[in-house]
């Protein structure tokens, strides 16, 4: 974690910390916060639950489709500028929140919040990792991305206790100056677009060494090192990773979205909100533990292990068997929930490299969104075909997660099959 050569840390590690803080903020704010907002718009007469959801929804593919535009402005530009856009937009996206009556400006405040979310989360994060790290990535990805959950475990309950003392009309805006406040210094003061920027190669080796490859030119800069976006989209293995994702988060936000109501069928409601705190939780630690696991071994056998836990765990969950069962199966699929969000970036990184790697990412994350955005709708489908009980969405979401897993393997090995931290 120091520098070569040196007793310092290394500079790449602030930056790990300072996305920590960021993620925790945009992710607690917006992905775990929908159930808050869902909860107060559907209250007002203007909206009905379905209405609400569907926003979600919105949010979900504005988010996708922002990626795209997104990746080319982070390659071109300051990363620290899309992080300040997307504070921005989500300010005013929440800032209007309150006061939207009408289903038209709803949809237009979700789909510039997704833009603003897409902005200000994980593909300038990870991109900025892919650049920082080479031989820890996997670890720096981990203790960064654990942001994701620490917002729901800390923003999140924060943000219940606003709208409930101060209501939403208050709420919705102070929340929007809490993201840009979360966001913005934090980015100008720590973030840095790349290690060149203070003197250093990536993993704290000098410019000259690490910034350049055998057979390569010497001057030849790390951000053109991999393979050109063009010629990732010409292999299988580019599609059975995209592909494979829009199943496994179909599955993981569906099984998300509905944990509550499948633990209120055996549970009360006390012993449910314990419950469903296992798997942000175990998504934390989960993540941690993957984070060294995959620069010990195979990152591509550590993936599939990963996929085979999410479909054994949520099939667990469709049995409905008892409160031990239940709690195992979340922990489980909680594992495999921080481990499955991790290893996408990681993935893309280790197989194309980070000569186009926002690009490539971007149209990966735009596929997955869909799955994302039809995973609660699908399994609440099931719910309703199966008179009102989980075991069905819970097996949908399962043979979800397994075709995701089917189609990973039909993209074939990684370029060497190596771990990350080689």
């Amino acid at each position: 974690m120091t520098d070569s050569g040196s007793s310092r840390l290394y500079y790449g590690w602030k930056i790990v910390a300072a996305l920590l803080v960021v993620l925790t903020f945009a992710s607690g704010l917006s992905f775990y916060n929908h159930a808050i907002y869902l909860n107060a718009l559907s209250a007002s007469p203007s909206f009905s639950v379905s209405s609400a959801s569907l926003a979600v929804s919105v949010f979900f593919l504005s988010s996708g489709v922002a990626g795209l535009v997104i990746a080319r402005a982070v390659q071109r530009f300051d990363v620290r500028l899309s992080f300040t856009v997307g504070a921005v937009l989500c300010f005013l996206a929440l800032s209007s929140l309150a006061w939207v009556n009408a289903i038209w400006q709803l949809m237009l405040v979700y789909t510039v919040f997704g833009a603003g979310f897409a902005a200000s989360a994980l593909l300038p994060a990870t991109t900025l990792i892919t650049r920082w790290f080479r031989r820890r990535r996997a670890m720096a990805l981990s203790v960064a991305s654990t942001g994701l959950s620490l917002g729901g475990v800390v923003v999140t309950p924060l943000s219940a206790l606003m709208v409930e003392n101060l209501g939403f009309a208050t709420a919705a805006p102070l929340m929007g100056v809490m993201y840009l406040l979360g966001v913005i210094p934090v980015a100008w003061i720590w973030l840095r677009p790349d290690p060149a920027a203070v003197g250093l190669g990536i993993d704290g080796g000098p410019i000259e060494v690490a910034d350049s490859e055998p057979g390569n030119d010497q001057a030849r800069s790390h951000h053109d090192q991999g393979i050109a976006f063009r010629d990732a989209l010409r292999g299988r293995l580019y599609w059975g990773i995209a592909l494979a994702y829009i199943f496994l988060m179909l599955a993981q936000v569906g099984g998300i979205a509905h944990q509550y109501g499948l633990a209120r069928e055996i549970l009360n409601e006390a012993q449910t909100a314990a419950a469903v705190a296992i798997l942000p939780v175990a998504s934390i630690v989960g993540r941690l533990i993957g984070g060294f696991l995959v620069e010990q071994v195979s990152i591509r056998l550590f993936a599939i292990s990963m996929m085979v836990m999410q479909a054994v765990s949520l099939s667990l969950l469709s049995g409905g068997f008892n409160i031990w069962t239940l709690c195992i199966g979340l922990f489980c699929f909680g594992s495999s929930v921080g481990n499955l969000l991790m290893l996408q970036p990681l993935l893309l990184a280790e197989a194309f490299g980070v000569r186009d790697y926002a690009r490539l990412f971007s149209v990966s994350n735009l596929m997955s969104s869909w799955g994302t955005a039809l995973g609660p709708a699908l399994m609440g489908v099931a719910y309703t075909a199966s008179g009102n009980q989980y075991a069905l969405a819970y097996l949908v979401a399962a043979g979800a997660g397994l075709l995701g897993l089917v189609l990973f393997l039909a993209g074939g090995p990684l370029h060497g099959d190596r771990q990350v931290a080689t």
